[in-house]
């Protein structure tokens, strides 16, 4: 699959496609649909697909303080597409400028000199350019116009009930980790850096990899049986807590797993947190001893769980080996 970062990047080479233009937050069942039904298309025509996606996402642009958080960062989303017939990724910078472009010029700039779309999927609601005064129709003409046909996204149900990103953020704000996994295809995961820490889940007893985010907020909150790829014996078991630690005044949400019977020096590695159950909520306790506490109690937990669980169940998430 191949990255391109800013249409200045575009070369001739590029152009002839089929794409897709959104955020692809979480490349979730729906997303999936419609990857294979652009790959479907691209067989027929003998062209690439290309998905066309914006960092930042245009309400974190907008309205960063309301902007919702985040399924995947931009490098968790590529990694998920490559997972299926993607040829490219288009990544577009969302400023003032782009902002500022009437729907025209995206298409003239974009669609047709840029890429020469020759078929192009976006939802029906489906809005851009400057006042977001471009929508479906707008493209359907453009396209009767340049020669390439425009169509809506494949909807995909479950419980009758539409696959959307905003759908799987409220399953993991109730901690419906199952349901956020069925409407994903595969378990929920974040991925980082181990970077060293302040050591204090080593000084409970308890030693954690911290797990840097590069996220100002999360969907998710608490406490977490997970397991762990990237290591050597993947997947390891795992406790997480993922929060502030308000017990000792803390404010950047990090991500911090104890890795059950291991020991292993794995400062700098890259991992992959896949979330299975949430036990509880992240609280503030009185003491270091009654935090110590609840980390034992947590942990048995989670030793519990992993004594009942069965891999086949996510063997979907073993099969996803990094790109």
């Amino acid at each position: 699959m191949e990255f391109i970062r800013g249409w200045h990047n575009l070369k001739p080479q590029h152009r002839g496609c089929v794409a897709t233009i959104g955020n692809f937050d979480g490349v979730h069942l729906g997303h999936q649909a419609v990857i294979g039904q652009l790959a479907e298309k691209g067989q027929e025509l003998g062209l690439p697909t290309q998905v066309i996606l914006f960092e930042p996402q245009p309400q974190e642009f907008f309205q960063p303080q309301a902007a919702v958080p985040r399924l995947t960062r931009l490098r968790e989303k590529l990694q998920a597409l490559r997972r299926y017939s993607v040829d490219r990724v288009l990544c577009l910078h969302f400023d003032v400028e782009f902002a500022a472009l009437e729907p025209e010029q995206f298409i003239q700039r974009l669609l047709v000199d840029g890429l020469q779309v020759r078929y192009l999927v976006v939802g029906d609601d489906f809005r851009f350019g400057r006042q977001r005064r471009g929508d479906f129709a707008m493209l359907a003409e453009a396209g009767r116009k340049h020669g390439f046909q425009v169509v809506n996204m494949h909807t995909v149900t479950i419980d009758d009930t539409r696959v959307s990103s905003t759908r799987i953020r409220a399953a993991l704000t109730d901690g419906d980790l199952a349901l956020a996994e069925k409407l994903l295809g595969r378990p929920y995961r974040m991925c980082g850096r181990v970077a060293h820490g302040d050591k204090l889940g080593r000084t409970l007893g308890f030693p954690t990899a911290n797990i840097y985010l590069h996220r100002k907020v999360t969907p998710i909150k608490g406490i977490f049986a997970v397991e762990v790829f990237g290591l050597n014996n993947e997947p390891i078991a795992g406790a997480a807590n993922i929060g502030t630690r308000p017990t000792v005044g803390g404010t950047r949400t990090l991500l911090e797993v104890h890795l059950l019977d291991f020991s292993d020096d794995i400062y700098g590695a890259y991992v992959h947190v896949n979330f299975l159950r949430k036990f509880r909520d992240e609280k503030r306790f009185e003491s270091l001893d009654e935090l110590r506490r609840w980390i034992e109690k947590d942990v048995a937990d989670v030793r519990a769980f992993f004594r009942d669980y069965h891999p086949a169940r996510s063997a979907g998430a073993r099969r996803e080996k990094t790109a």
